[in-house]
């Protein structure tokens, strides 16, 4: 069934579906295919305004806004497709496929003792990403749930290189409750390549953590905090390394290695020419007849 023929309810899932399967420095690419495929400015932009909100809350996209790094994800959506920035104090909307701010507002918040351990936090956040990304980014955010306060430390790096045919996101969140003594802190580790030189191999790999840290002040809760994210990043990326280099060597190289058609059978050609006793013709007589010995074996 094609395009044309589907309502438009079914037209707007199709195509926001396929959007929101754009990976990570594809979204616009995506967008513009489908543009092309589907002839409907209207229809396009209204879904890829849906879309493109969510792509942002899904891959943490960086935004910076009075010089400071904001990393947009669901935990400062604030309704109607406006964000909320803690440090520049502003709520906006982000137009993702025009890369542009929206409807800037002022939005105060409560000056407590979990905004200053919120500051502190982030403080001992980016020397750790500083000393450890090369264009990393953080951000870290306060929520309230049912009374209780939370922190959520936001990571990301990215290197989006569509002209090499590779585009590759790191990202991790780590969410833990401002409690007196001890706090439980949970993180989410999260890895995604997408390479589509010759092949479109995709590769997504996440893990999910829960730690303890003790509570003694502000300072060394928020440098125990740090050291506690450079040992699970380290132990994860040293894991995914291994893993991919055992991938690299036994399982890619088995699965991605092509058959012959019809046959799936590897050719033995040496033993093939030794079989037929070949002798070397001139060199254009010689390529003519082992191009009619392949076309044999392939049918």
């Amino acid at each position: 069934m094609t395009l044309s023929v589907l309502s438009r309810k079914d037209k707007e899932r199709v195509i926001r579906r396929l959007l929101l399967q754009a990976p990570p420095g594809e979204f616009v690419n995506a967008f513009d295919d489908l543009c092309l495929l589907i002839r409907d400015e209207k229809l396009m932009h209204h879904q890829g305004e849906c879309a493109g909100h969510q792509h942002c809350q899904k891959y943490s996209v960086p935004l910076c806004i009075d010089g400071n790094p904001v990393l947009l994800s669901h935990h400062n959506v604030m309704g109607d497709y406006r964000f909320f920035d803690h440090q520049s104090k502003l709520s906006f909307r982000y137009d993702l496929l025009q890369n542009q701010l929206k409807d800037i507002q002022s939005h105060g918040i409560i000056r407590n003792e979990t905004e200053y351990l919120r500051v502190v936090v982030l403080c001992a956040l980016k020397l750790y990403v500083n000393d450890h990304y090369p264009k990393g980014n953080c951000n870290v955010l306060r929520k309230t749930v049912k009374s209780k306060e939370y922190l959520i430390a936001c990571i990301e790096d990215h290197n989006y290189e569509t002209g090499e045919c590779w585009n590759g996101l790191w990202k991790s969140k780590w969410i833990f409750q401002v409690n007196p003594f001890l706090t439980q802190v949970t993180g989410r580790i999260f890895v995604q390549a997408h390479f589509f030189r010759c092949v479109n191999l995709h590769i997504e790999i996440s893990k999910d953590l829960k730690e303890s840290l003790e509570i003694v002040n502000q300072a060394q809760l928020a440098l125990s905090f740090a050291r506690l994210v450079e040992e699970q990043e380290n132990k994860f990326q040293a894991a995914v390394l291994e893993e991919l280099q055992e991938l690299s060597n036994e399982a890619l190289r088995k699965i991605l290695r092509r058959d012959l058609p019809v046959t799936r059978t590897l050719i033995d050609w040496q033993r093939i020419l030794s079989d037929l006793n070949l002798v070397m013709y001139p060199k254009l007589g010689y390529v003519i007849y082992s191009r009619s010995v392949l076309c044999n074996w392939i049918i």
